[in-house]
């Protein structure tokens, strides 16, 4: 591939660092994410470079020149560079031997005179093992990742893959980032890399597993986990789905392992459309991933023949409980998940009264009915060949109209009211704000002077009637 092709997704200034390390007498080439991207025609967030021929003091001395820098590596000769808006790493070419458990378990030494195959041969898979010289085009793929990149195919460049646990995650994020599939070879090292995946820190199991949530095609990442035989072990939440059977009469696509593979990409094509925020993203998605992990524990075939989920919303909690603390995510998941899941069938219990959304509004905070409705709309439309469809948005609609889609109904008593009225503060006036806005989501009153009036008429104890 030739530079022209590529000059319009690559910044002014890379051309400016690469030059100024060329009249140095080194060499800068675009590697890893960089290059990747611009094989897919896209532009890269990461612009990291790998300089040859110059040692760590010189390669500092040139990129100070050129904007604000920081070792954030001695050890292993990486520098960052700020400039116009950009972020850029350089980093020396370098060798590293396992020495001990784990993702950071590894000897670093930095050669600048390493040749460019064998540097090249310390990265994870092919598709971020080529190079690029940004200043005379040339590209080189000792690996064929381009190749890989094109069929489909997420492959290791070296059995030097099987030294570090946190790879297996990545090839997750990779998988469900560019829809590829886990090389059959590259599975078996995933699978000899198990044991070790619980020395990784939880931030970067996290870091992870939010990047598959961010990725367009989630499905790819999880069946590359699958694939690579980590389900039973590590994710067992996930694995029951595999053997949890369906009623063909609602789910033609199959077991609860292809719904939910389903569901999730439905959710990715969701939030797209909506243009979620990265955390409200990450809300849906693991909502989609989770909501039917009650489904194994409830599930039984009746005595006509038909296959039942009984209650699978409720039977949910523990699992994902357990599952969001295996993929080591934030407090703030929970909190949205939990909810979404527990209602995600609702609407098939009643019609979308007001009651019913202002009561519905108030379960899922701090989730919202927008989101739930999002949610909803994924999981009906993962079942192809069946269409997609939205069979909550009555309910969305009527929300709307209520301004509770995105917030539950605010308290009308609250209390200040109540010690206006004559209330001290104490356990009763605690009890009387309950029951005040249990009433309200009922419809028993819906402004100041129709409560004032709920309120008279119930009689709570210490309270005058003004």
């Amino acid at each position: 591939m030739k530079k022209p092709q590529w000059r319009k997704n690559i910044p002014n200034i890379t051309y400016e660092i690469c030059q100024a390390i060329a009249e140095c007498g080194g060499k800068a080439w675009l590697v890893g994410g960089s290059v990747r991207d611009l094989c897919l025609q896209q532009s890269s967030k990461d612009i990291d470079l790998e300089v040859y021929g110059l040692d760590a003091d010189k390669l500092l001395h040139i990129t100070q020149s050129l904007g604000h820098t920081e070792q954030v590596g001695k050890h292993f000769g990486v520098i960052k560079l700020w400039r116009n808006g950009h972020e850029i790493d350089l980093a020396l070419p370098r060798t590293e031997v396992k020495t001990a458990q784990g993702h950071r378990g590894f000897t670093v030494t930095n050669n600048p005179q390493l040749s460019p195959k064998i540097a090249s041969s310390r990265r994870d898979f092919t598709i971020n093992a080529m190079m690029f010289d940004p200043l005379n085009g040339e590209l080189l793929d000792f690996h064929h990742g381009q190749e890989d990149l094109q069929q489909g195919v997420l492959r290791h460049v070296s059995p030097a893959f099987s030294e570090d646990p946190l790879r297996v995650l990545r090839a997750m994020q990779f998988a469900a980032r560019f829809k590829l599939t886990l090389a059959p070879k590259t599975a078996v090292l995933c699978s000899g890399l198990i044991p070790e995946l619980k020395t990784l820190p939880s931030s970067r199991i996290w870091c992870e597993w939010q990047k598959w949530s961010h990725a367009p095609y989630p499905s790819f990442g999880l069946q590359a986990l699958k694939d690579s035989g980590c389900l039973p072990v590590l994710y067992p939440e996930l694995d029951a789905l595999t053997t949890c059977p369906q009623d063909a009469r609602w789910h033609p696509e199959g077991d609860v392992w292809a719904h939910t593979l389903q569901v999730c990409n439905q959710a990715a094509l969701i939030s797209k459309r909506a243009g979620l925020d990265d955390q409200t993203c990450e809300h849906l998605i693991l909502a989609a991933l989770c909501h039917d992990f009650g489904k194994p524990i409830t599930t039984f075939t009746d005595k006509d023949g038909h296959i039942r989920s009984p209650n699978h919303s409720e039977a949910g909690f523990k699992p994902i409980q357990s599952f969001l603390s295996n993929i080591a995510a934030p407090k703030r998941i929970a909190s949205y998940v939990h909810p979404l899941v527990h209602d995600h069938i609702t609407h098939l219990c009643g019609e979308p009264t007001s009651r019913a959304i202002r009561r519905l509004a108030h379960r899922l905070e701090p989730a919202s009915i927008e989101l739930w409705e999002m949610l909803v709309e994924a999981d009906a439309s993962g079942r192809r060949p069946s269409p997609a469809c939205r069979p909550a948005l009555a309910w969305l609609e009527k929300a709307q109209a209520l301004s509770n889609h995105t917030e539950k109904t605010p308290a009308i008593v609250n209390g200040h009211i109540l010690m206006d009225m004559g209330m001290t503060s104490g356990k009763e006036m605690g009890a009387c704000i309950k029951a005040a806005y249990e009433a309200q989501l009922d419809g028993e009153f819906c402004d100041l002077p129709s409560a004032k009036q709920w309120l008279a008429k119930k009689r709570f104890k210490k309270l005058s009637q003004h």
